[in-house]
């Protein structure tokens, strides 16, 4: 391997990082990883770091764990791509089918893709040529949730604006309705939980009302809005969305990119709700964390609309070069596997609750903690300038980015949303290690916050 004082180097030369200042990033040294096991990241240097956000949320099992080891380099023994654009293969089969054993009851057809975005931009195409094909040629816009976070292609852009993120290209893209989620700490002031759903609602009810019949499909991240800063949301409000978009004609998609695989504690967070979505959108974890691999899921009615004869071109035209790559297939069906094998959900509830203490009593109360938001192992917590106000940081205090440094200087790697520190460590994580990954949050934040 090269040196890592070259890496440094080259890296600092010629890479550009995905969300990063990199004005800031090269004014430090890189933080160069080059091994892993478990829940354990190693630098180019032999420090040992524990990985508190999974990878970016998508590590499930562990790094490095031997079934998915095996069954990539199975696979690799055979081939390890070959298109689906007329040809079939086994692996890209067997885990579709997977898929719709362990999927809410009515998913039916799997088309896969290669990341979050890609997912999701699958999605919207899906709807939209559904709508047309059934004969509602005006339902050509989308409704999705304040500050929803879909991906950064155009499509996703557009149901999932944020100021921060896409601002240089708004105008690019078609913006969606939008409708205002019942999160109490920043959007709903003054109200308990039952009256900002409520409000929520109320609200849904009316704009739905009005856009209705322009709507192809609502878009939703089930109970958890990740990149808004893991605002949690009931379970009664997704139900109820689901319900609302069916009485008004549209379908409803349920973007699990994030919240898929376990980590609300459920194989996927539309269970919280006993819910069945039309088009259901699933990324990270589906490999394990091992590949890139996505996948989109219909009910067999969306699937029906697409079939005539090919002269009428009702065809999905759509795909990408790597779709049902048979290496993160593989991987992804020995991932589904041990699910069973390890009683892996059964075995992260004690965690979950474990976390949901260690949160309460060591993590809230500190002064600079406004808010802790926590659905399975997704955690948010919300730092404030000031508590009672509510008063956020300002960005130039980097507060997030503070928590992370101090965190890191402590064997812990975490990523801030902008004044919120996340932790979404693999659902394998350890005892011992859960209880580390509170330990230096807490630490860390007391440090950053002088608190």
């Amino acid at each position: 391997m090269t040196d890592p004082l070259t890496l440094a180097a080259w890296d600092h030369r010629h890479l550009w990082h995905p969300f990063t200042q990199m004005a800031d990033w090269l004014a430090e040294d890189p933080l160069i990883i080059v091994e892993a096991e478990g829940s354990t990241l190693v630098d180019a240097e032999g420090r040992r770091y524990l990985d508190g956000v999974s990878s970016l949320w998508c590590n499930i099992h562990g790094h490095r764990h031997r079934a998915l080891d095996a069954a990539l380099t199975a696979q690799l023994g055979r081939v390890a791509h070959s298109t689906l654009l007329g040809l079939a293969s086994p692996p890209s089969i067997e885990l579709g089918h997977a898929l719709v054993r362990v999927a809410p009851a009515g998913l039916a057809r799997v088309f896969y893709s290669d990341a979050g975005a890609t997912a999701v931009e699958v999605a919207l195409r899906m709807a939209l040529q559904y709508q047309q094909l059934s004969g509602a040629t005006g339902r050509t816009r989308f409704a999705s949730l304040v500050e929803g976070y879909h991906g950064d292609t155009l499509g996703a852009v557009g149901v999932g604006y944020s100021e921060t993120f896409h601002r240089f290209v708004a105008k690019a893209v078609v913006p969606a309705v939008r409708l205002t989620p019942p999160h109490v700490f920043r959007w709903r002031h003054g109200m308990d939980a039952g009256g900002a759903l409520a409000a929520a609602l109320a609200e849904a009810e009316r704009t739905l009302a009005e856009h209705g019949p322009e709507l192809a499909a609502l878009v939703v991240e089930p109970l958890v809005q990740g990149a808004a800063g893991m605002w949690v949301h009931p379970s009664a409000y997704l139900g109820a969305l689901r319900d609302l978009a069916r009485r008004h004609g549209a379908l409803f998609i349920a973007d699990e990119v994030a919240t898929g695989f376990g980590r609300t504690g459920r194989m996927f967070a539309c269970e919280h709700a006993g819910i069945t979505p039309d088009l259901m959108c699933l990324g990270k974890g589906i490999s394990g964390g091992y590949l890139p691999l996505a996948a989109t899921l219909a009910t067999e009615e969306v699937f029906e609309a697409f079939l005539a004869p090919y002269e009428e071109f009702r065809t999905f035209f759509h795909g990408h070069t790597y779709t049902g790559n048979a290496l993160a297939c593989a991987v992804g069906l020995a991932s589904l596997g041990l699910f069973e094998e390890e009683r892996t959900l059964e075995r992260l509830a004690p965690k979950v609750a474990r976390l949901r203490e260690r949160l309460g009593a060591d993590v809230a109360p500190l002064p600079h903690v406004g808010d802790v938001r926590q659905q399975g192992v997704m955690v948010g917590i919300e730092l404030v300038q000031e508590r009672a106000s509510r008063a956020p940081y300002p960005p130039a205090a980097r507060i997030g980015q503070q928590v992370v440094r101090a965190a890191r200087a402590r064997g812990v790697v975490l990523r801030p949303l902008g004044s919120t520190v996340v932790l979404m460590p693999p659902l394998a994580i350890a005892p011992a290690e859960l209880e580390q990954l509170v330990d230096v949050t807490r630490d860390a934040i007391a440090e950053a916050t002088g608190g």
